[in-house]
């Protein structure tokens, strides 16, 4: 499954809109208005997270597809997620609120977490923010069916080099993101990353006593718990000295390791304590692409060169600042991590 859909498309498969009246009044094909625009996405915004839903979703990045189960459910205040893999490696993520439990069977592994509602870290993904306006100019493609579905296209379309459009199919009659892809740049416009639903069933009866049931059969599995403080950027020693334009600092964590990482250290490990280097996590958005930047202490027995890769939409970025290593994930083109990596200066 691609990092980048997960992030965005999984921040908040709920693209529960409400914004498809507006949406219906413009010419297919045509930009929209700045306050149509922005009230598309402020319903985005607001309903993101009411959504009750189960589904299934087929990933494709880089060549590969990989399908999950999805639930989400919604009552007042409370938030329940589940993600459950259909291929490879046996793998569930639950959410509850801020609680996110990841299994893997296979293993016999848990690795529960307390996250702050920081951008790009839930299960299943965060709206699209109204201030994405700034970067990038919406566009409505017309209509089609999706899983059965009538859905409204809509397509974002960059201001820059910076980021990736995206173009997203929004469930008609309730505004639930059916489907979702990262494009490059015109004029070739190719598809990087997509999602999509095969099936799904909207306004479900929440169930979130089941989908706790499985956080907690955790016995005979090895339960690691990573522990992370929210922290100020500047408090840690860094300022932002050179901001890349549109991407702005959304919150800042230390923490242990990666838990993916604490999970296949402990694995490796066999039996071992997972070693818990501390690692500030830094993360920036622009309302749509997010990006990760890790920071730790440079130790060349594990940081052998600097690197760029992508997979599908997502970038990494690795290199060294003097005595740190930096890491840089996110759905945005490797020389905008880059960008991200070194906008930072040390100031003590």
């Amino acid at each position: 499954m691609g990092r980048a859909l997960m992030q965005r498309w999984l921040p908040s498969l709920t693209l529960v809109c409400l914004f498809l009246p507006a949406l219906g009044q413009a010419q297919s094909g045509t930009a929209a208005s700045t306050d149509d625009a922005r009230a598309w996405l402020q319903r985005i915004h607001a309903a993101a997270n009411s959504g009750n839903y189960r589904g299934t979703l087929v990933f494709s990045a880089g060549g590969s597809m990989s399908s999950s189960r999805v639930w989400h459910y919604c009552v007042g205040d409370q938030t329940w997620e589940k993600l459950e893999s259909l291929d490879g490696r046996q793998r569930q993520v639950i959410r509850h609120n801020d609680d996110v439990h990841t299994l893997w069977p296979q293993s016999r592994l848990a690795v529960v977490e307390k996250r702050d509602a920081l951008p790009g870290w839930q299960v299943t993904p965060q709206s699209v923010d109204p201030r994405v306006l700034e970067q990038y100019r919406v566009q409505r493609e017309g209509a089609s069916r999706v899983a059965g579905r009538e859905a409204d296209v809509l397509l974002l379309e960059p201001l820059d080099g910076l980021r990736y459009a995206q173009r997203l199919w929004a469930d008609r009659s309730t505004g639930l993101m059916l489907r979702a892809e990262v494009l490059t740049a015109e004029p070739n416009r190719t598809v990087l990353e997509s999602a999509a639903f095969s099936e799904v069933e909207i306004g479900v009866k929440p169930q979130p006593k089941v989908l706790m049931q499985a956080a907690t059969r955790t016995e005979g599995y090895r339960v690691l718990r990573p522990r992370q403080q929210r922290v100020a950027l500047q408090d840690e020693g860094w300022v932002i000295a050179r901001a890349v334009p549109g991407f702005k600092l959304t919150g800042c964590v230390k923490r242990e390791l990666d838990s993916s990482r604490v999970a296949s250290e402990a694995v490796s490990n066999a039996g071992h304590e997972a070693v818990a280097d501390p690692v500030l996590q830094a993360v920036f958005s622009d309302g749509l692409a997010h990006v990760s930047l890790f920071i730790e202490a440079y130790d060349p027995r594990r940081h052998k060169r600097e690197m760029q890769a992508h997979l599908g939409a997502t970038s990494t970025v690795t290199l060294r600042r003097q005595d740190h290593w930096f890491t840089a994930v996110g759905d945005a083109p490797a020389a905008t991590l880059k960008q991200i990596a070194e906008s930072l200066d040390r100031r003590r």
